[in-house]
Formats: structure tokens, C-alpha cells, sequence
């Protein structure tokens, strides 16, 4: 079945999962003094990931949280209350001037749901995944529920509006789903059905009356056990447009393959490295730890290794005078797999700044394993501009 994730993983794996649910939800009085258990989505994150041998994407901004073979999967976990209730799943703050801009609901109906569905097509794009889905852990007193459904793309053809509606709330649905978008909080949620019938397994969780006696019964152990130090992520956030013109420029960067002068390749591109980059962060890479002026040439700095979001590695390295550039090795690949895999755009169309506000990102975040090995992942708009403010 496309949408089958839980079915295709060993019984060990399900079990250990169910366990570990079931630990952390045993501490909920921790955070909460609701009969229902709690799960922090980032712990739930983590835990499926384990649990399963998936691909952890919590370092970008795309619309899976994880990925296994050529599955996408969105986790989310609830109050089950009804088993009918929306729970939010997008996001379109930096798209709100222009969904305020139409005057009738339809338009903002197929707005909305084109964003959607372009947000899901290039993280799909990204990760190289063929199917979607939603695994689900809803909540209620005493116990835990695992549900899985599909992510659909919003079939714009068969969407129906009710003539009545909210002030601040918009409600549509389509041929497989119900949805509502709040024009407050220019979010889109989608109703989810986690109905007994839908239900894939539901297990009892015992809520400890008092963790706090439970984790201290545990220091002795803490104590004597080995421990080691996790050190900080170590990251940069590296603009796809130009800061100083807000805008992609026309003839260098994710458009380097239109610049004047000699004949190019389309797919030449490369990713923008402030000045201010290099002067903060000095140990980021070996060409800023090494270079003897802000304006040398990178010509002879040592390449590096580059994880992609789908797995795939890519030799990179700082490039141009002042190190201004990071490029792929040869140039071309990086251009072939931002144009031509992620944004589908066709040789000779320039990317604009419109382009990546409709995806809902502007930049990439590179976090540094070791001098020789980064990890690339692409962020939501405006996250360069608060990395620039919390770093200068």
C-alpha cells in the first residue's frame, strides 16, 4: 500500500518504538498534569528516527520530518479528543501581503492550496521520495494511538467552498480532504480521521504520579555511568538572493550561468558567502581559517565533502576572490541539482526572488561535521536575516 509505512518495518523495530512511547509518556507529569499522556514533537522526532533507521530532516525547513527509502513521512502527534479535528500542517507567513491582496475567497482558496502543493513537490524534489505520508500518534487518558494517512497533494479541480463562512477562517475541501485556512494566522490545517476504524494499533500508558522521585532514584546510576559531551551544532545559513537587493540577481549566484563574458554552462551556479561570514566564523571553513587578507583568492582552498537532503554526497569547495562563492566540483553539478531537480526550472529561465517566496525558502543552512564534511539543508524564508542579527 502506498501510504503503508508502519507494515513495512520488523516487528522488533514497531516494538522498541511502542516501548519507548510508552517510557516517555510515563514521565508527562514532568510537563503536564493532563490525563492524557504527553510527547514533545522533537523527542517524537528523534524517537521514530531511531526506532526505525529513517533519515532525521528536523535541520531543514521542508515539509517531511523524515524520510526512509523513497518514503516522505510528516510526523505529528495530538489530542485525539473526537478523532475528526484539524490540526495545522503549513505555514505561509511570508506569502501573507500577497493572499491578503484578492478580494474573494476562491482566489485565496487556490493560492493557498497552489503553495501547498508546490511545498510538497520540491521537498519531494529535495529528498527524492516518491510517496507521502503522515504518521500519526494521537493522545488521550491513558494511552497512546498510532494512525498513518496520506499527505495529498490538494486536488485544486474538485475543490468545493461552502458559502458560509468565518470572519477570520476559510473553509474547503477537496475530493480527499477537508481543510481550513486562518487568515489571522495564515495557516493551513487539515482534518484528520483518527476514528477507531482508521486506527493501526493503540497501547495503555502508565503515567508515573511523580517522575520527579522516579529520575532521582536514577542519579547513583548517571553518576557512575560514562558520559559523553555533545558539542554544539556548528552551522552557517548562506542566502539563495542578495541581501543588499533583496532580490536573486540576474546575473550571478543561482543565475551565475547568465553572467557576461565567456560561454557558460546553464547549469553554472553557485551559493553567495557574505564577507561578514568569513570575519565570524573563522573556524567554518579552512579558507577562512587560513587566508592571510579578506580579499584572497580561494583558488587553491581545499575541496570538502556535501550531504544533500536525499543522501547524495557532492565535492565542494569556497571559490572566487574573497571566498565569496561556494561551488561544486565540477560547477555544474550544484546548478543541476537546484535547477533542474529541486526548483524544475528549465535551462535559460532565470530564478527569481518570486520563485523561492512560493516555496517558502530563501537560503540553506551548512552544518560543519569536520573540515572535510558538511551537511546542506534549505531553510524557510528569512532565517539568513535572523542568522545575520544573532551573529553580528
Amino acid at each position: 500500500m502506498e501510504h503503508d509505512f508502519w507494515g513495512q518495518q520488523t516487528r522488533d523495530q514497531q516494538n522498541e518504538y511502542i516501548e519507548m512511547l510508552k517510557i516517555l509518556g510515563s514521565l508527562s507529569n514532568l510537563f503536564s498534569d493532563n490525563a492524557s499522556p504527553y510527547l514533545y514533537y522533537r523527542a517524537h522526532e528523534n524517537l521514530f528516527c531511531s526506532s526505525f533507521d529513517a533519515k532525521n530532516l528536523s535541520r531543514g525547513d521542508v515539509s517531511y520530518d523524515a524520510t526512509k527509502g523513497k518514503m516522505g513521512i510528516g510526523l505529528k502527534t495530538f489530542l485525539n479528543n473526537n478523532g475528526r479535528t484539524f490540526q495545522k500542517v503549513a505555514e505561509f507567513n511570508n506569502d501573507s501581503d500577497k493572499i491578503r491582496s484578492f478580494k474573494n475567497v476562491e482566489d485565496i482558496v487556490h493560492t493557498v492550496a497552489e503553495l501547498r502543493n508546490k511545498r510538497i513537490n520540491v521537498t519531494q524534489n529535495m529528498v527524492d521520495t516518491e510517496a507521502s505520508i503522515y504518521h500519526l500518534i494521537t493522545r488521550e487518558p491513558g494511552r497512546m494511538n498510532v494512525y498513518e494517512t496520506g499527505m495529498d497533494l490538494i486536488d485544486i479541480n474538485s475543490i468545493r467552498i461552502p458559502k458560509k463562512q468565518g470572519k477570520n477562517t476559510i473553509k474547503f475541501e477537496d475530493k480527499l480532504n477537508e481543510y481550513s485556512f486562518s487568515l489571522s494566522k495564515n495557516t493551513l490545517l487539515k482534518r484528520f480521521d483518527t476514528t477507531e476504524q482508521n486506527r493501526i494499533i493503540t497501547f495503555n500508558v502508565e503515567i508515573l504520579e511523580n517522575p520527579f522521585d522516579f529520575l532521582k532514584s536514577l542519579q547513583p546510576k548517571i553518576v557512575t555511568s560514562e558520559t559523553s559531551v555533545t558539542q554544539e551544532e556548528n552551522y552557517i545559513i548562506l542566502p539563495l538572493y542578495s541581501p543588499r537587493e533583496g532580490k536573486v540577481p540576474e546575473r550571478s549566484g543561482l543565475n551565475q550561468w547568465n553572467a557576461k563574458g565567456r560561454p557558460r554552462h546553464h547549469d553554472e551556479v553557485y551559493i553567495s558567502i557574505p564577507s561578514w561570514i568569513h570575519r565570524e566564523y573563522k573556524d567554518f571553513f579552512v579558507y577562512s581559517r587560513e587566508r592571510k587578507t579578506s580579499t584572497e583568492s580561494a583558488k587553491d582552498s581545499p575541496s570538502f565533502d556535501v550531504e544533500l537532503p536525499n543522501g547524495r554526497v557532492m565535492n565542494c569547495k569556497v571559490a572566487q576572490a574573497g571566498g565569496k562563492a561556494l561551488m561544486s566540483n565540477p560547477n555544474k553539478e550544484l546548478g543541476e541539482w537546484i535547477l533542474r531537480d529541486v526548483l524544475k526550472v528549465k535551462p535559460s529561465n532565470l530564478v527569481t526572488m518570486e520563485m523561492l517566496d512560493e516555496i517558502g525558502i530563501d537560503s540553506v543552512k551548512l552544518t560543519k561535521k569536520s573540515d572535510d564534511y558538511y551537511y546542506l539543508d534549505f531553510v524557510e524564508t528569512g532565517s539568513y536575516e535572523d542568522f545575520q542579527e544573532n551573529s553580528v
